[in-house]
């Protein structure tokens, strides 16, 4: 079973964040189709959107129900659908506008996150330049600039976790 717990969304009482480990899906971005009752949740209604982040899944809650009598429920249904990842439908597949949009959105989760923290804690700052068919590209300065160990770093800690969280990446280009 993969572990999740939910998170308040700021600002929109009808959605919750399931965080999970990053790259469960092997997806980001708005959700056409889920397995099981997750699927029929979002079929009748009750749910009127699923969306896929690096290392969420975030439901929203019909108007006409409350997270006080169907959160057992979504929640019983989204750690079912997990153990199916492959039956999960993304809600645009493939377009490339869309991939492009899911890689930003896994580099920024990425740079964020643990390994942009490492790279910060050395006194050294990544920043995304742009995510556009399949590429990566960050920008190095700080005390990354000149630094023997930048190459392994880039690839070793980013290029790895970004992999991971969007296994079609090409490849990471520094700037």
């Amino acid at each position: 079973m993969i572990p999740l717990h939910p998170e308040a969304v700021h600002d929109r009482p009808e959605a919750l964040r399931w965080v999970m480990p990053p790259g469960s899906l092997g997806f980001t971005g708005a959700v056409r189709s889920a397995p099981g009752d997750l699927g029929r949740l979002l079929d009748t209604g009750v749910l009127t959107g699923l969306t896929v982040g690096a290392g969420s899944v975030t439901t929203c809650l019909s108007a006409t129900c409350s997270w006080s009598s169907e959160g057992a429920a979504v929640r019983s249904a989204l750690h079912a659908a997990l153990e199916n990842p492959a039956e999960w439908v993304p809600a645009v597949a493939g377009t490339p506008g869309t991939r492009d949009a899911d890689l930003a959105v896994a580099a920024r989760t990425v740079l964020s996150g643990r390994v942009g923290d490492f790279i910060r804690s050395h006194g050294g700052v990544v920043e995304l330049v742009s995510a556009h068919d399949e590429v990566v590209t960050v920008r190095l300065t700080g005390s990354c600039s000149g630094c023997p160990a930048v190459g392994f770093t880039l690839h070793a800690r980013v290029e790895r976790a970004l992999r991971d969280l969007h296994p079609g990446l090409r490849s990471l280009v520094a700037v």
